[in-house]
């Protein structure tokens, strides 16, 4: 039987860079685009394109459907990610709702496998000395945070539906970073904002980030190798927010930042650099959740998915850090020539 991969939120950070790592190997290829590929992501790859919108069934259809001789492994990488600590209708519309929509037409198709790109902030948050692994216990009530939730719904949605017959894996990627992020996230806002001089003073904390590459090859394998309703998670080191901050301005050759502001200070002003980004109709850097997040526990273990999908940590912090300062001066999202201000 001949296999197609199909693609949702291939005009994503992650889905982009997944449709690269199939086509690398050879694989043909589906994408489900909304009509907004604004940055032509997928012109000239060698894809297939259907238009549709995973919040809407009656529009995935086609998408779905294969000759008598084709199987189809689904790869749902399509997802709203926010910092914000507001609940918002879209995400829960295109995380839960969407996921649902997918894993319905997953099982009336028949196809041979789903891959469900969730989060590790789907995951249960253990004492700081403990080591987050895989679970099947995946509640909202839970988790911190209305991503967190609306990821955590969406996982138990896709794992219910094993018991249903559909043969489905489940990943679980840390913080991405790396280039190729046209979405403007909030990693790769943090490189523009320093290298464009914005910043003057970082906080506390950190968190586990892996590259988007490293994340990629790690859904393939799960699509290849992962066992019917498991759960893998794909994570990569926790580096402090000092340390990514150090290894941008290396990147570009500016002087290290040093001020790092105290947590009580960042807590007590988020709420309102939320309301001053939300004016200005742009990401803040820090919300109360993200700074909540900044302290979590996020020692998260990919042994499973290294043993039993062959999943390898391939890319470095600097690596990563340094292609995407040049993917973003190759981009023209770098202005080094603008003065200094701001904090994260």
């Amino acid at each position: 039987m001949n296999e197609i991969y199909a693609v949702t939120g291939a005009l994503g950070f992650l889905g982009n860079a997944i449709v690269d790592n199939l086509l690398t190997k050879g694989k043909t290829v589906r994408v489900l685009d909304i009509g907004q590929d604004k940055h032509d992501l997928l012109k000239g790859k060698s894809v297939t394109f259907y238009k549709g919108d995973i919040c809407l069934t009656s529009s995935l259809e086609d998408f779905f459907k294969v000759d008598d001789d084709q199987q189809l492994i689904m790869i749902h990488a399509a997802g709203v990610v926010s910092i914000s600590s507001k609940y918002s209708q879209l995400m829960h519309d295109v995380n839960v709702k969407g996921t649902q929509n997918i894993v319905d037409m997953a099982l009336k198709y028949k196809i041979k496998r789903l891959v469900y790109v969730s989060s590790v902030h789907a995951i249960r948050e253990l004492p700081k000395d403990e080591t987050i692994i895989e679970t099947l216990d995946f509640n909202p009530d839970k988790v911190k945070g209305e991503y967190s939730k609306s990821k955590a719904m969406a996982t138990k949605i896709v794992l219910d539906s094993v018991e249903k017959g559909l043969d489905a894996v489940v990943v679980h990627p840390s913080g991405i970073i790396g280039p190729g992020d046209y979405a403007g996230g909030h990693t790769t806002q943090l490189v523009k904002d320093c290298a464009n001089g914005n910043l003057t003073a970082c906080v506390n904390g950190g968190y586990d980030f892996v590259d988007v590459r490293d994340v990629a090859e790690g859904v393939v394998l799960a699509a290849e190798k992962g066992i019917k309703g498991n759960t893998y998670i794909l994570s990569g080191e926790y580096y402090p927010v000092k340390k990514i901050t150090d290894a941008i301005c290396s990147a570009i050759g500016r002087k290290q930042i040093k001020t790092i502001l105290p947590l009580w200070f960042a807590k007590m002003t988020a709420p309102f650099a939320e309301l001053y980004y939300r004016i200005r109709k742009q990401k803040p850097l820090f919300t109360r959740y993200s700074l909540y997040t900044l302290q979590s526990n996020s020692k998260f273990n990919s042994n499973k998915a290294q043993k039993e999908l062959g999943y390898k940590k391939k890319f470095s912090l600097k690596q990563s850090i340094e292609d995407t300062y040049l993917w973003c001066k190759a981009n023209n999202l770098i202005n080094q020539k603008k003065k200094a201000k701001g904090k994260v």
